[in-house]
């Protein structure tokens, strides 16, 4: 059973940190490039960010380029978004997803709340 488990959400002033992080089982972890998405109240799905299967490239939205980091550790099966400089806007819950399909069917994470507020 594909499983992925995201964690590190909670609340943050403005400008703070957070790293969250999304550990997965029930797949080879390794053999996909992956993505965090986030959906804020009223709205829908926004990608934020993804990696390619080795770790070698990454891509951000611009909405969270220069302030937010994805990396991953294959041999720990976890997928890591370290979050700087917080706005009120990246409040949101974030997921973590493969960007392909696992054995056939799309899969994203129990995810985690980032609440940005003062």
């Amino acid at each position: 059973e594909v499983q992925l488990q995201a964690s590190g959400g909670g609340l943050v002033q403005p400008g703070g940190s957070l790293r969250l992080s999304c550990t997965a089982s029930g797949f080879t972890f390794g053999n996909y490039d992956m993505g965090w998405v986030r959906q804020a109240p009223g709205k829908g799905p926004e990608l934020v960010s993804t990696i390619t299967k080795s770790g070698s490239r990454t891509s951000y939205a611009d909405s969270v380029k220069g302030r937010f980091t994805i990396f991953r550790d294959n041999a720990k099966n976890t997928l890591y978004l370290q979050m700087n400089s917080l706005r009120f806007e990246d409040t949101a819950v974030y997921y973590c997803a493969p960007r392909t399909r696992v054995n056939g069917r799309d899969y994203r994470g129990q995810g985690t709340l980032v609440t940005v507020s003062s």
